[in-house]
Formats: C-alpha cells, sequence, structure tokens
C-alpha cells in the first residue's frame, strides 16, 4: 500500500476514536447511561466497562499517530469497531432501535438502524487498511499536504454521515 493512503487511513481512525473518546469524557453520565442502555453488560461492571472503553478508545486514537504503536493501535481500533457493531446488531436484532447509540456525544441522539452497522464496518476496513504493508517509498514534498487533505475531508464526510444519520427520524416524522 501507498504510505500516503496508509497514513490517511490512520488519521481519520484516530481522529475518530479521540473525538468519541473526548464525548465521552465531557459527559461520563451520559455515557455510562447509554452503555446501560445497551443492555449487554450487568448493571453492575458497566461504570467499569466505561472506564476501559474510553481509555480503549484514547489509546488507539493517539497510537494510531505514533509510528512505534501503529499496528496494535489500528489492531485496537478494528476491534472496537467490530465490537460496536456487534453490540448495535445485537440490540437490532432485539428489536430495540429506540436507544441511543452514543457515536454523537449527547448532543444527537442516534436512534440505532442497520447504517450503524454499515459504518462500523466501513471505519474497520480502515483498520483493516491500515495493517497492509507499506510500499517502503518515501513520502514526497506535497504528500504531508495530501494526507492532511484527505484526512481531513474524509472526517468531514465521517461527521457530515453522522448528522444525516441522526437526523433521518426526525426528517421521516415531518415527511
Amino acid at each position: 500500500m501507498d504510505p500516503v493512503l496508509a497514513h490517511v487511513c490512520r488519521g481519520v481512525l484516530a481522529l475518530v476514536f479521540l473525538s468519541a473518546a473526548a464525548h465521552k469524557l465531557r459527559a461520563p453520565g451520559d455515557f455510562l447511561a447509554t452503555l446501560r442502555g445497551y443492555g449487554l453488560v450487568p448493571n453492575a461492571l458497566a461504570p467499569a466497562v466505561a472506564v476501559l472503553l474510553v481509555g480503549a478508545e484514547l489509546g488507539a486514537g493517539a497510537g494510531l499517530l505514533a509510528p512505534a504503536t501503529q499496528r496494535m493501535a489500528a489492531l485496537a481500533a478494528t476491534a472496537l469497531l467490530g465490537l460496536y457493531g456487534a453490540g448495535i446488531a445485537i440490540n437490532l436484532l432485539r428489536g430495540r432501535r429506540d436507544i441511543d447509540c452514543g457515536c454523537s456525544g449527547p448532543a444527537a441522539r442516534q436512534p440505532l438502524s442497520a447504517w450503524l452497522v454499515l459504518r462500523n464496518a466501513c471505519l474497520a476496513a480502515l483498520g483493516i487498511a491500515a495493517l497492509a504493508p507499506s510500499s517502503g517509498r518515501p513520502l514526497e514534498v506535497l504528500d504531508p499536504f495530501t494526507i492532511a487533505a484527505a484526512v481531513a475531508v474524509l472526517y468531514l464526510q465521517y461527521l457530515a454521515a453522522n448528522l444525516l444519520l441522526a437526523y433521518l427520524p426526525r426528517t421521516r416524522a415531518l415527511a
């Protein structure tokens, strides 16, 4: 894989995980309520699991930015996305679509949907791509600008897609 693509994959995932952890740290009580809403963890263990998840997100996000830990962080990010996707899918199979996914923090409640499972699968694909061996081509002079622009555009698209998914039920109600 071209090193520019590898940097872009890692950069987007790092932003996704660091912003997700920031949402959870700004409103830990809301995150704990969201985690309990999934019904996958006993209530007594939910606070410890919440701390572990935030720590894992921070570790994955920061690790994706450090050359020495990028591979392990990409594996952790991919595993977390698989875990989150599985949690959403289990609740969808249970018929529990009305609980908040917790994806956008407390500011934008977002009900569970199959689109969220697909979104997590696409993000996990970025994690898998980040694990691919790099071609060894040295970065050229303009490559850092290309990487920064691509990461910014893809992350903004991710945010826009999240907002569209969050407001989809409200939009349907208006129609």
